[in-house]
């Protein structure tokens, strides 16, 4: 299977009157952006496998930063998504795709994104852990290292009932000014661990992640949040950090 590579379909359209223009996530080259030549033929064996969230082995080549499609095989069926947590797969699918360079190896990244896929398709309540997490993941594979667990002042260790004010490029800093950017201690620990036992601490994580990623994102807006605005539901959706 000598050039074959793991790969999830992060985005496609329409590339000619047969063809496909897909982005992809692979194992070891990252974002790759490949034309499926044919792809939309109604004799494609293609057809119906290019699909997001399905895991792929696929091969490519090409010198360019557009590569050419040569075959692709579904690993398995497509990660059952539904509803917001659909919803929550194509912001997650945006958000790689804004973020990152095409052909830098994300290895680490490609798995934290598979656990995020299969944590959204086995989500029972809220999807907001998981998109946290994620997020956090991506933040430490772009090279966004922050010291949750110091005071960037003083060097000293963060307490659970300090407030903290988060400074771009610094860290955290010991504050007595509450505003949108101070995190208590223990909101910090919790970051730190990567876990969230109650909404006090899932808010406070998708307030920092919202300020972290905004330089990576610009002042476009994502897709995903004009889609997910549109999805309503009785108990009311939870929403990507995005938003």
């Amino acid at each position: 299977m000598e050039g074959w590579q793991r790969a999830f379909v992060l985005h496609s359209r329409p590339y000619s009157e047969t063809s496909l223009l897909l982005d992809l996530f692979s194992e070891n080259e990252g974002r790759v952006r490949v034309i499926a030549k044919g792809a939309r033929s109604k004799r494609s064996r293609l057809k119906g496998t290019l699909q997001p969230f399905t895991p792929l082995l696929a091969r490519w080549s090409g010198k360019g930063e557009m590569k050419t499609l040569h075959t692709a095989e579904a690993m398995t069926l497509a990660l059952p998504l539904s509803g917001r947590y659909l919803y929550c797969g194509l912001y997650v699918n945006e958000l790689l795709s804004r973020v990152l360079g095409q052909e830098i190896p994300f290895d680490e990244l490609f798995f934290d994104y598979l656990y995020c896929l299969q944590g959204l398709a086995s989500a029972t309540g809220t999807p907001e852990p998981v998109l946290r997490r994620f997020e956090l993941a991506v933040l430490g594979h772009l090279g966004y290292g922050v010291d949750f667990l110091h005071c960037a002042g003083s060097g000293e260790p963060v307490t659970e009932t300090m407030t903290y004010s988060y400074r771009e490029e610094k860290g955290f800093i010991a504050s007595l000014v509450l505003n949108q950017r101070s995190f208590t201690g223990r909101q910090l620990m919790a970051l730190s661990d990567r876990e969230f036992p109650d909404s006090d601490t899932l808010k406070a994580a998708k307030r920092f992640t919202r300020m972290a990623l905004k330089p990576y994102l610009g002042g476009k807006p994502l897709k995903s949040q004009e889609l997910f605005r549109q999805f309503t539901l009785p108990a009311g959706p939870a929403t990507p950090s995005q938003e």
